[in-house]
């Protein structure tokens, strides 16, 4: 089968991809933690302005006032996603590190960004890249019906997210994992990373998990003593780096309240979240 190329559908035409740039937004090598993927989640511009425009101090420049830069994000194991294309207006102050240029978005091109996925296996260093030749590398992938916004619900028996990924779901609304915890009961768990003690709980009565999980986003603790307790003596900010939220069960929203709480208790009892955890009772 013919391939599709990013080309097909931009149409950049001979004259004008001799100014084109393609720019790779990966994560540095020397520093793992600063990830671009993860901060287009819970926030697309940082990436498509701060992170594309950027420049390293005493390096080269990645881009030329009038050429048009193309930005393109990896999401792993060989895919891309397309996320913006911009025209340089002008050169700001390239003595330090920091964004270096004022660009415009190119309007014609909007439709396209989060939506294309792109397959590239990248083998240099080299970031950023004349667009002549190196454009017919990018073979679409896929084509979203609405714009990336991160991992996709995996299942209920496959839900293991941090208190900042659950954030970002419930910030931005992530409508897979919006509609399968606004309608769903459940018993749930909260692990504390740092020293491993659980917290069991449950959405039982009208409250879904959705609205369950929402109260933790907010204020960390959702009424429990001991969360409260920890917040008091940490602050927030420990909640927010080392809670980690699962599915123990899932019901449907017509299951009996007594039942659910019968598996709530099992489930303290089999995790001796009491004895060990952050549980006061059955």
């Amino acid at each position: 089968m013919e391939k599709i190329l990013l080309n097909d559908i931009l149409k950049i035409n001979a004259q004008d991809i001799k100014s084109t740039k393609i720019r790779l937004l990966t994560v540095p090598s020397n520093d793992k933690n600063n990830n671009p993927l993860e901060i287009y989640k819970s926030n697309p511009e940082k990436v498509e302005t701060d992170w594309f425009l950027w420049k390293q101090k005493n390096q080269g420049r990645p881009f030329k006032k009038g050429q048009v830069g193309i930005g393109i994000l990896d999401l792993n194991k060989d895919k891309w996603l397309l996320v913006t294309i911009k025209k340089i207006v002008e050169e700001l102050n390239s003595h330090v590190s920091g964004v270096s240029y004022k660009a415009e978005e190119i309007y014609e091109f909007r439709k396209y960004f989060g939506r294309v996925v792109l397959k590239y296996h990248n083998t240099s260093q080299q970031m950023c890249r004349n667009a002549l030749g190196f454009i017919e590398q990018f073979e679409i992938f896929e084509l979203l019906s609405t714009p990336y916004e991160g991992d996709d619900f995996p299942g209920y028996e496959n839900v293991t997210i941090s208190w900042e990924k659950l954030n970002i779901i419930i910030e931005r609304q992530k409508k897979d994992w919006i509609s399968n915890l606004k309608y769903q009961k459940g018993i749930y768990l909260i692990t504390d990373k740092m020293n491993g003690k659980h917290y069991v709980g449950s959405a039982s009565g009208d409250e879904m998990l959705l609205q369950r999980w929402s109260d933790y986003i907010n204020n960390g603790h959702g009424g429990n003593i001991d969360l409260k307790n920890i917040i008091k003596k940490h602050g927030f900010e420990y909640v927010k780096n080392n809670f980690q939220y699962s599915i123990l069960e899932n019901f449907n929203r017509n299951t009996p309240k007594d039942y659910i709480l019968a598996r709530e208790k099992w489930w303290k009892i089999a995790l001796c979240s009491i004895e060990h955890g952050y549980n006061r009772n059955y």
